[in-house]
């Protein structure tokens, strides 16, 4: 099983669902960089559970122990530990499911593959997983944030068929995305978001939706073509994400119904470098950064986990109706926001230091 990601700034996630503890092993961090707990709890609190009538119900403080890699508040270039402690374990929650695979889940997968398979919650396939990458991405993105002002903003920008209007990529803030519950920061579109939640929650069911993220800041260079390019790194990441089904970035599937002279980028000056009119390539030329804010999103199918009454076969083949217990998320967007966040901070983060081998580079 593959639990590691990047080159330089490497991440190695651990724990299931419902074991003791979950967390990370981050290796590469550069020495000297202030760093407490304090700089990794907030995007830990924004993606717990319970936070919201619109996720699930289940209590996790989520409050992370830095276990190794810094002293008197300060890294040391050694590989950083951080844990979290299951606190809200309910496995009997899950014990019909031991011979029941759940439709769209990784159930059935898992035990394929390796014979074995954690029955509850889903072992490593659960979104509690996500808490390590969130940790380790709170921590690169303080580093890029301080070294090169880069700056990572995600918000819902649509739930089942509910969709915002389009939003000024340049001004959106976190602070105005956590406005609403469901973190869209359009506030008309957020009111009918948790309105359809709301109802395929009481209708114990679920919905999908569409997250958009923007990185201001990113230093020119970024990528390393052809098979490391920026969006494809990108996109590996990102659907590495639970419930993720699909990966855009600019134009995206709706550049494919434009021409050649809609679609370009002109060049324009900007200081002493150049920028573009433009940014229909999201920030991306040749698989490498070219200064403007990269923009892209992320899809979310329906949590495949739902309380209705659905009829399927347990291992044997034999057709069942299964109601799944547990607690679970109507839609997982609104709590997929900082993971995004943090992927997209933990792939321009490795990308910055393969970078820095190369040549020096500086803030745009």
């Amino acid at each position: 099983m593959s639990s590691t990601l990047g080159t330089l700034y490497r991440v190695t996630t651990f724990g299931e669902s419902h074991c003791k503890g979950v967390g990370a092993i981050v290796d590469g961090c550069p020495p000297g960089l202030e760093l407490t707990e304090a700089d990794i709890q907030p995007q830990l609190s924004r993606r717990r559970p319970g936070q919201s009538e619109l996720t699930t119900p289940r209590q996790e403080s989520d409050q992370v122990i830095i276990y190794s890699g810094t002293e008197f508040g300060r890294t040391l270039g050694t590989p950083i530990m951080l844990l979290v402690n299951n606190k809200d374990q309910r496995p009997q929650d899950y014990g019909e499911m031991s011979r029941v695979p759940r439709p769209s889940h990784a159930d059935y997968t898992y035990q394929m593959k390796y014979g074995i398979r954690a029955s509850s919650g889903g072992g490593r396939s659960s979104a509690r997983e996500t808490i390590g990458r969130v940790a380790a991405g709170a921590i690169a993105e303080k580093w890029l944030r301080q070294t090169y002002g880069t700056e990572i903003v995600a918000w819902v920008s649509a739930v089942g068929d509910v969709e915002a209007p389009e939003i000024d990529v340049g001004k959106v803030s976190r602070t105005a995305v956590d406005a609403t519950a469901v973190r869209c920061p359009d506030a008309d579109t957020a009111v009918r978001m948790q309105t359809l939640i709301r109802e395929v929650q009481a209708a114990k069911d679920s919905t999908g939706g569409i997250l958009t993220c923007v990185c201001r800041g990113v230093p020119i260079g970024l990528g390393e073509p052809v098979f490391d390019k920026i969006e494809a790194r990108l996109a590996q990441a990102m659907l590495s994400l639970p419930a993720s089904k699909g990966f855009d970035i600019g134009s995206g599937f709706a550049g494919t119904r434009m021409l050649g002279s809609q679609h370009n980028d002109p060049f324009v000056g900007k200081g002493d470098v150049l920028g573009t009119r433009t940014n229909f390539s999201g920030g991306v030329q040749g698989g490498i950064s070219n200064g403007e804010a990269i923009v892209f999103r992320v899809a979310f199918k329906p949590v495949a986990t739902i309380g209705l009454e659905q009829k399927t076969a347990d291992v044997d083949g034999m057709e069942v109706t299964l109601a799944a217990k547990g607690r679970h998320d109507p839609c997982v967007a609104p709590r997929a926001v900082p993971i995004v966040e943090s992927m997209a901070a933990l792939v321009l983060m490795d990308l910055t230091l393969c970078q820095r081998v190369h040549r020096d580079i500086r803030p745009v």
